[in-house]
């Protein structure tokens, strides 16, 4: 079973403050020197991300990219475009999908309260809080371009101003630079789920290799994915001190880390978000991704999961046939983490496919491959039918538990990895491929091929090109919300997919895409700021 923070949590709520006429920067006296005491004050900085990682971001994440497009059944789940919208890059900045930035800027609130708290950012003990800090920085700069660096906690009725994408990106360097020393380099239960030294490497590592696209303009035509990257070499350096811990390996099999009893053990996680249903934290994936009426069999029986589910599911992200392609290695592991073709049951005990067909009042479902729409418009319309729901294969890589989705209104216990291993060892193929030097005789061939071969795909002679890796990222993160980074950085963001182009033309060639609108609330309360180019 999985426990997290609650002691903290506990910690937190029995020990809050009821005076309100207080000196909002107030300081500690003295430093806590209780671990406990510790740990419960830092605790609430950690999260800010985990509402939004369930649902809203990885709505944006998802639908933007090739993976999947956000499809309707004669009205249900239109939801005013949330789900069209992003699929067509006709990104609206009223669109549910694109308001996180909030929830990330009031994380970074809190952690400049804590350092506040702790004394200042010169004592060690707020390392993993300037860490967190950066991380929500780093989030709101990849999706929003330019935003401000909030460094210090706010005077009242400050106003504030946006950094260019690329101050924010040097900014975070330096912070990440700054506090890499003083991280834990521990890796265990009481680590996971928290920034560590080696979850510092792995967002140096991203920012590095994105470096070309944070600090440049990349809404301009001139852009160019293939660009000098003067932090290549940077890149594999701190790719190398992951590798080099020894710490993290690629042991775990591919389906079973993804589960509903994932955690700490998992030795490709360097950096993770826990969920458990019990209290509710929002992580939702499987709600959008199965198939839609596989709650029951149709008469009552049990549905898709090998029972009856406690409630009905939305199955409305259909995968982009384009993307499905690349599902098709022989022998590759990956494959069987999407619903295709002619479903069967699975096992709601062990979250195993079974042998018995998966049967809809008598007839066993089939997905298409392609996605037929009844009309081709912004709706997505798919009709609200058996073949209407049936349009698309299905992500299944975090496969619910469908006791806990019925109890615990549809929410699940999978973490959700944001830094991987995996992702190092093609972090670094790609960045030799780039142009850095290769290290401790690593070769881009040999980094792809560990890959290749713990999922059991066929592995490759030579150095892959630079489009096979973007296609090996693909099927290896898929769902793990860093495809549409990838597309942007591979210069791939426009290219077509699904009905994209079909019913939004202008999407081939409007750049401006790349970064997202600011959200409508955030303006209100910033009117100092002008919206994004392109919206």
């Amino acid at each position: 079973m999985k426990l997290f923070m609650s002691a903290a949590l506990v910690a937190i709520a029995a020990g809050g403050c009821t005076d309100l006429d207080v000196d909002v920067k107030s300081q500690y006296t003295s430093y806590p020197d209780s671990e406990i005491a510790v740990e419960a004050k830092a605790s609430d900085v950690y999260y800010a991300f985990r509402g939004v990682l369930g649902r809203r971001y990885n709505e944006a994440m998802t639908f933007s990219s090739d993976e999947c497009m956000g499809v309707s059944y004669d009205g249900d789940y239109y939801d005013s475009g949330n789900y069209s919208h992003p699929s067509l890059h006709n990104f609206m900045a009223d669109d549910a999908c694109m308001g996180y930035w909030g929830d990330l800027s009031s994380g970074i609130t809190k952690c400049n309260q804590v350092i506040v708290d702790f004394g200042g950012e010169e004592e060690p003990v707020t390392a993993p809080i300037r860490a967190m800090r950066a991380f929500y920085h780093f989030i709101l700069m990849d999706s929003y371009g330019d935003v401000p660096i909030l460094d210090h906690a706010l005077e009242a009725d400050e106003a504030l101003e946006r950094s260019s994408r690329a101050e924010v990106a040097e900014w975070i360097e330096s912070e990440l630079l700054a506090v890499r020393d003083n991280m834990s380099t521990e890796v265990n239960a009481a680590t996971y789920g928290k920034p560590t030294r080696w979850m510092v490497e792995a967002l140096l590592a991203k920012l590095y290799i994105n470096w070309n696209v944070y600090t440049s303009d990349v809404t301009s035509a001139s852009w160019s994915a293939t660009a000098a990257n003067e932090k290549l070499d940077d890149c594999v350096a701190v790719c190398d001190n992951i590798i080099a811990s020894g710490l993290f390996d690629l042991s775990d099999d591919y389906l079973e880390k993804f589960y509903p009893t994932n955690g700490s053990h998992i030795k490709d996680f360097i950096y993770a978000m826990p969920y458990t249903a019990v209290n509710k934290d929002g992580l939702t994936y499987g709600r959008f991704r199965t198939w839609r009426k596989g709650d029951t069999d149709g008469n009552g029986g049990p549905g898709l999961y090998g029972m009856v589910l406690g409630k009905s599911a939305a199955g409305n992200f259909a995968v982009n046939p384009e993307f499905a392609d690349l599902f098709s290695l022989a022998g590759d592991r990956r494959n069987e983490a999407l619903f295709s073709g002619a479903l069967n049951q699975y096992d709601p005990s062990t979250y195993q496919k079974s042998t018995t067909p998966f049967e809809y009042k008598g007839e066993q479902v089939v997905l298409t491959k392609e996605v037929a729409l009844s009309t081709v418009d912004e709706n997505l319309n798919v009709g609200n039918t058996v073949s209407g729901w049936s349009q698309g294969y299905r992500f299944n890589k975090f496969i619910m538990d469908p006791t806990d989705y019925g109890l615990y209104s549809r929410c699940q216990d999978n973490d959700v990895p944001i830094f991987r291993y995996a992702d190092i060892l093609l972090t670094k193929c790609e960045a030799i491929l780039r142009g850095a030097t290769a290290t401790n005789g690593d070769t881009p061939m040999g980094l792809f091929n560990q890959i290749r071969s713990y999922v059991n795909a066929p592995t490759i002679s030579s150095d892959p090109s630079i489009e096979e890796l973007l296609d090996e990222r693909g099927r290896e993160f898929f769902d793990e919300n860093w495809r549409r980074n990838d597309l942007i950085r591979f210069g791939n963001f426009e290219d077509d997919w699904g009905y994209k182009h079909t019913i939004n033309p202008a999407a081939k060639t409007d750049f401006t895409k790349r970064i997202f609108p600011v959200p409508t609330g955030v303006l209100n309360e910033n009117t100092n700021w002008s919206q994004n180019n392109g919206y």
